[in-house]
């Protein structure tokens, strides 16, 4: 499970075998047993979330839309 990036004790990553066809481009993020996955379609969504209060997934969300060419490359290198 590559992680991309930490940042606020949060861990944002991938899955190498999650989803067969492999899923859109998208990342997960975990901290303390909260969890949320975010869509990098046309504009950065969240899949779903449990645990995170609403300030910790608005400023999760905010950092995967500003990481999001990182999260991008990572995933692209990962994959090919």
């Amino acid at each position: 499970m590559p992680v991309v990036f930490r940042q606020g004790g949060v861990r944002y990553f991938f899955y190498s075998n999650e989803g067969d066809p492999r899923e859109p481009v998208h990342v997960h993020a975990e901290k303390d047993g909260a969890e949320a996955k975010f869509w990098l379609a046309e504009t950065v969504t969240v899949a779903e979330s449990a645990g995170f209060s609403r300030r910790e997934l608005a400023e999760a969300l905010r950092l995967v839309e500003e990481r999001r060419r990182d999260i991008e490359e990572a995933w692209h290198d990962h994959f090919g």
